[in-house]
């Protein structure tokens, strides 16, 4: 079980990072939730002058880390933060913490998954799986696609079997950002999973919890259910979201 925040426009990144860590240490949190602290590591993407993404990867707790001073002085229009609670205690290390990378000649393409997906591997063709985040970026994005069929995408979630809690994920590229929002509606901890969103003058924020240092929590609004929102990088950041029928 993860937290996720991604802000795209004009805005501060230490303010995004901040929201981050207080994520992770449990400040933000709601009270009946599963899990309040996420120790098990961190990472981000942003996005640099040039349009290229820089990224980083840590197992220690965010509060550890000495790799958060990287970000406090960046100059980008596009930051995702990812921190990290291991629902399976032996996946936790250098080897599984976010963002998850593929460099092909479609990518770069990162991604960061906030829930649990034990069956995906079926879908994959595999017996058994060894590392669900990892199973779940095959599954919803295959190899070789420069885009995210928004659609099939949504239809491939509704396929996964039972037996997991969230799909939650940011899949991230040098031209876009897609955000899943999608629990099965049999999972626990619904509020947990839910993402909000705050719309500023100048910037989007999407994140796994409401964060008042950013807003009042009445300027937040919670995400549709089972839908991908596209931001893609542009001067104007057009907003789109797809909706399962």
């Amino acid at each position: 079980m993860c937290r996720l925040i991604i802000a795209r426009g004009r805005f501060d990144p230490a303010a995004v990072l901040d929201a981050a860590l207080g994520m992770s240490t449990g400040v933000t949190a709601l009270q009946d939730v599963p899990t309040r602290v996420h120790p098990n590591g961190w990472g981000a993407v942003w996005r640099r002058e040039d349009g290229t993404l820089g990224a980083l990867r840590d197992h220690r707790a965010l509060a550890e880390s000495p790799r958060s001073a990287e970000l406090l002085d960046l100059r980008t229009d596009m930051l995702a933060v990812h921190v990290r609670h291991a629902t399976l205690p032996e996946k936790s290390g250098p080897r599984f913490a976010h963002p998850l990378e593929r460099l092909d000649d479609t990518g770069p393409w990162y991604f960061m998954h906030n829930g649990f997906l034990p069956t995906v591997h079926r879908r994959l063709g595999l017996s058994a799986s060894a590392f669900d985040s990892a199973e779940y970026f095959d599954y919803l994005l295959p190899h070789g696609r420069f885009e995210l069929d928004t659609e099939l995408a949504l239809e491939r979630l509704a396929d996964i079997p039972p037996g997991g809690t969230s799909g939650n994920s940011l899949l991230i590229n040098p031209r876009r950002a897609y955000v899943v929002h999608w629990t099965p509606p049999t999972a626990p901890y619904q509020d947990y999973f839910t993402l909000r969103r705050l719309r500023l003058p100048e910037a989007d924020v999407i994140a796994s919890e409401v964060v008042p240092a950013l807003a009042p929590a009445d300027r937040w609004e919670a995400l549709d259910p089972h839908t991908i929102t596209d931001l893609p990088f542009t001067p104007r950041h057009a907003r789109s979201a797809h909706r399962a029928a």
